[in-house]
């Protein structure tokens, strides 16, 4: 799961108030809604002290609707000078809190996000394709939620006139490929600027598989085909959007999968995989993680308990201040901060993925592993002496 959405926190001035809220609708007349929820998280918050004009800017983001009819979450962040961050979470929280502090309170919320998968949906017909964005963030950033996408070559019927049939076809296919590729064109860009999870492919049997071939290798990587949409009338949108629901769980699935088999495969044969926060630290800082792995039960104890030390880099961090000192950054630039808060600020900051792991799925030594993007003979290893050359850091696999 990558990280990208928390990117305009980076730079941002504190103090943060981070508000994680049950934004589900009530279900029948006199239960609290999200507007009530909100009120009781408010008194907490000034309580400790969040100023009250950035907490009536997130009352007024609450009140506005957000579209949604099923149970759901919300996530709003603000900084000193106002609303960072808005975002729809499929998942709603067990109970809705907010925090008032010199950095967001990130680490249930990203939680959270790795059940939010934004999809791609594109419906295909001969002609064109209409793309919509399903489970896309509330903030507005990526652009229009439906978009439609027109080939431009309108001879798409066969022809079957004496004489004209084997031309009237190869028209009407060549029209079909013309279409079909300005319709790739449109969703390969839309993938590189906006970064959806899961692009999901559905509509006429024969324009699906071209659009498909046409697409760029990463875009083909990331699509799935979806029966039952389309672009005309007559379609079950209610079984269609289960049909798309179950992809989105198998993806889920299937990502975390593939994550943890590769972070096995990776431990077993001594490279391309640290474990450990002092080695996790080192290769962070490097920008070598590809995907950082956290241990739910550490983060929810000792990783939240822990710090690091940080500079004005979200790559700039260690475990110590004198170490922090080794690699160049002054007094006056650094800080510290929870060990998870500065680990997520690392992987926001080189683009890198994070995973969740339950106990028992992989061994994550002090809560904490990455696969990594690529390595030297100076990165850490449990075969080797790493970069530091302290031996008492190497384990037996």
């Amino acid at each position: 799961m990558h990280l990208h959405w928390l990117k305009p926190l980076l730079g941002r001035p504190a103090p943060f108030v981070t508000v994680h809220l049950d934004a589900s609708p009530a279900e029948v007349a006199g239960e609290s809604g999200p507007v009530d929820r909100w009120r009781s998280v408010r008194r907490g918050l000034e309580r400790d002290g969040a100023p009250a004009a950035l907490l009536d800017e997130i009352g007024e983001r609450v009140a506005s609707p957000d579209g949604r009819r099923d149970a759901h979450g919300r996530v709003v962040v603000a900084d000193a000078h106002g609303v960072v961050l808005d975002r729809v979470l499929r998942a709603a929280p067990a109970a809705s809190r907010g925090n008032f502090g010199p950095v967001p309170a990130l680490a249930p919320v990203v939680r959270a996000s790795e059940e939010t998968v934004c999809v791609l949906v594109v419906a295909v017909d001969r002609t064109g394709a209409d793309l919509r964005w399903v489970d896309a963030d509330d903030g507005g950033d990526r652009g229009p939620v439906t978009e439609t996408v027109d080939g431009g070559h309108d001879d798409v019927h066969k022809t079957r006139e004496a004489g004209l049939e084997r031309r009237g076809q190869t028209r009407a296919e060549d029209s079909w490929q013309r279409n079909a590729e300005a319709v790739a064109a449109v969703v390969d860009k839309r993938v590189r600027d906006k970064r959806p999870g899961l692009v999901v492919l559905t509509g006429d049997v024969r324009s699906v598989p071209l659009v498909r071939d046409a697409l760029g290798q990463h875009v083909r990587e990331l699509a799935v085909e979806v029966p039952g949409g389309g672009r005309g009338d007559g379609i079950h949108e209610e079984a269609f959007a289960e049909r798309v629901a179950q992809a989105v769980v198998d993806f889920r699935r299937r990502r975390r999968a593939e994550h943890l088999d590769r972070y096995r495969e990776a431990r077993g044969r001594g490279e391309g995989a640290v474990a450990g926060l002092d080695d996790v630290v080192e290769v962070l800082r490097r920008g070598q993680v590809d995907e950082l792995l956290l241990s739910v039960s550490a983060v929810a104890g000792a990783l939240a308990d822990d710090h690091l030390w940080v500079g004005l880099s979200p790559l700039q961090l260690a475990t110590s201040r004198s170490d922090l000192a080794a690699i160049g950054v002054v007094d006056g630039e650094t800080r510290e901060l929870p060990a998870d808060v500065a680990l997520l600020r690392a992987v926001v900051g080189q683009d890198a993925g994070v995973t969740f792991v339950e106990d028992g799925d992989v061994e994550v030594v002090d809560g904490v592993g990455a696969l990594l993007r690529w390595a030297d003979d100076s990165t850490p290893s449990e075969s080797v002496p790493s970069q530091s050359g302290d031996a008492a850091r190497l384990r037996t696999v």
